[in-house]
């Protein structure tokens, strides 16, 4: 296709919709690593390309001349058993241009063409469809390399970010943020940690935030045999965060060959720009509200709302002050008296979650506020099943659903919910000690326990 049209952009959609109209396997991978191997074969480079130049955004660019080298030679060219190695096809500048006839150029591109087709397909069979499957996933914390300690909440809040738009995959199980951030600057083998969070692979990289410029690294690793997968590096604009968290999460979904229906591919497509300034503050939020102490919560009540006073439409804002408002009135904290940790989360339903209804953990916590200061059972068993639908992945929510359980009666099925919160996050202290609460309540023995971990 980019010898068809030498000195002229062929976009990225063109070369889908012919390449591969109907494929599942990530195509924005599966393309960059195509060009990368015509570039090999080449010799060329894309910082400095003499053949293939990238087009920012739109696509890519023949930059030689296109002519036939030897004109009898090329018209034997698809008969020759030999050709990939022929001299017709050396894509070094002719000493001397011979004039290409309709029927030889022809002949000469459908040669090529099958050349990179079978180059192609070859790359795609051997690096993503001979893989084993990939079940289980653990992104580890993103290491800061900016340079400024003081970025750290914007590191966790990326592996956040990411690990949310996985878990939304209900045919994977991705591990949760508590768990992995116990390997935080922790440097072990990552076979050991795998098998620590019974993980099949794990993706590790790292964050760098310079100005309005944010760059990530990220690298797919099988934890089973140490083989590296994939890796990849994204530099966008801190305005399109959420676009370049949608592509890392796309390509990972793509090359772990994770099984997608047509609601997860949306909401993992689904992203904006955001202001700077309301994403930092909700990321500080969000780093605040996993302290789970009561000047934490404190403090991120206060980013959240600063990211909404900046950004009235960020729905992910009003998620975390709902998370926040739901746990503040708990005995545990005392943020909140009761009644209005009870009346804030309601107040944020019927304006808010409208906004963006596919966010989990905002009915996860209006189910939790229905559940622990409105007794309203219906209201919130309506809202968990939504949120488990939605973001299957999220512990907390299976956590607080099985409380729900138990209290309508239903032990054996909160006890599962609370195996699949463990699953999810197996070294949560809070869900291993909410285990042993439940077994409590429940009035069961450990080996019933093991029992019901089975199903």
């Amino acid at each position: 296709m980019l010898l068809e049209a030498p000195g002229q952009v062929v976009t990225r959609e063109q070369l889908r919709s012919k390449l591969w109209p109907q494929t599942t396997v990530d195509f924005d991978h599966g393309l960059n690593k195509a060009i990368s191997k015509i570039r090999e074969a080449l010799g060329d480079s894309p910082e400095h390309p003499r053949f293939v130049e990238t087009v920012a955004r739109r696509g890519y660019r023949f930059l030689a001349d296109v002519a036939v080298v030897g004109e009898g030679r090329a018209k034997t060219v698809p008969d020759d058993p030999a050709y990939e190695g022929s001299p017709a096809f050396s894509p070094a500048l002719p000493t001397t241009h011979q004039k290409a006839t309709p029927s030889s150029l022809a002949r000469l591109l459908f040669g090529l063409a099958l050349v990179v087709a079978s180059a192609i397909s070859w790359v795609f069979y051997h690096e993503i469809y001979s893989l084993p499957a990939i079940r289980s996933l653990a992104v580890l914390p993103l290491e800061n390399v900016s340079g400024d300690g003081s970025q750290d909440y914007f590191a966790d809040g990326m592996t956040d970010a990411l690990i949310t738009r996985l878990a939304q995959i209900s045919t994977l199980r991705v591990i949760s943020r508590t768990s992995v951030m116990t390997y935080k600057n922790v440097h072990r083998p990552l076979a050991e940690i795998a098998r620590d969070l019974n993980v099949d692979a794990v993706v590790e990289g790292s964050v760098s935030r310079s100005g309005d410029r944010v760059r990530v690294t990220a690298q797919l690793i099988d934890a089973r045999d140490d083989k590296h997968l994939w890796a990849a590096s994204y530099d966008e604009d801190i305005r399109n965060t959420l676009v370049l968290q949608s592509s890392v999460a796309r390509a990972i979904a793509g090359q772990i060959r994770a099984s997608v229906n047509p609601q997860e591919q949306l909401t993992l497509a689904k992203s904006r720009a955001v202001d700077p300034d309301a994403y930092e503050a909700y990321l500080k939020g969000r780093y605040f509200w996993n302290k789970r102490t009561g000047e934490g919560l404190r403090t991120a009540i206060d980013y959240f709302r600063r990211a909404i006073t900046i950004d009235p439409s960020y729905a992910e804002a009003y998620a975390g002050l709902a998370d926040s408002y739901a746990v503040a009135g708990d005995w545990k904290y005392g943020v909140l008296p009761p009644l209005d940790a009870f009346r804030r989360p309601r107040q944020l339903r019927p304006r808010r979650l409208p906004l963006d209804a596919s966010l989990g953990e905002a009915h996860a916590s209006l189910a939790y506020a229905l559940d622990l200061y409105g007794w309203d059972w219906d209201g919130a068993e309506t809202e968990y099943k939504q949120a488990i639908q939605l973001n299957p992945g999220y512990a907390t929510a299976h956590q607080w659903y099985s409380w729900h359980l138990f209290m309508v009666g239903r032990d054996d099925d909160a006890l599962i919910e609370l195996r699949r919160a463990e699953s999810l996050d197996p070294l949560s202290l809070i869900i291993n000690a909410d285990i042993a609460d439940a077994l409590c309540v429940a009035h069961r023995m450990t080996t019933q326990w093991s029992k019901a971990r089975k199903h």
